[in-house]
């Protein structure tokens, strides 16, 4: 787990919010304050779909930023900074499979829950957390390490300026 803190805020939110840098990201949850608190659930609900979406949809359990971004543009656009704004994106299982066999880690996707990049802002500073989940304890960390790896050149390759937090 790494903790980043982003430079330039406003070009952050961009590349967030206009851009799609982050769109094939999946949305584990949304929170966001403003004049009221906002809470989304990026789990799919699959009641709402009919049998030929859920088709469509395969085994995804959770939106991705791209389908969910228009509300949160619509929720923090405006002349008033938000109070808070919490996005925990989870990496999708193809590109977790992507991130495993680049490393060579001796590790299988069935072990792992998820690999996560959680976007907190608060009081003017905006915050990149890192994070891991594996079905199973264990003491090695070099899933971790890797996904630290991959999220740094991630943002180097979209030019988003991070200094990483002691």
């Amino acid at each position: 787990m790494i903790s980043l803190k982003v430079v330039d805020i406003k070009a952050f939110m961009s590349s967030l919010l206009v851009h799609n840098v982050f769109d094939n990201f999946l949305v584990s949850e949304l929170d966001i304050g403003t004049f009221n608190q906002f809470h989304i659930s990026g789990k799919i609900n699959e009641e709402f779909y009919s049998s030929d979406e859920l088709e469509i949809l395969g085994d995804r359990k959770y939106s991705t930023w791209s389908e969910v971004k228009p509300i949160a543009y619509t929720l923090l656009k405006g002349n008033k900074l938000p109070l808070s704004v919490k996005i925990v994106f989870l990496l999708s299982p193809t590109n977790t499979e992507n991130v495993l066999r680049k490393s060579g880690l001796p590790i299988q996707i069935t072990d792992i829950n998820g690999l996560f990049l959680n976007i907190r802002y608060e009081k003017g500073i905006l915050n990149l957390i890192t994070g891991t989940s594996i079905k199973t304890f264990t003491m090695d960390k070099s899933l971790e390490h890797e996904w630290d790896a991959n999220v740094k050149t991630f943002l180097k390759h979209y030019e988003i300026a991070v200094e990483e937090n002691k």
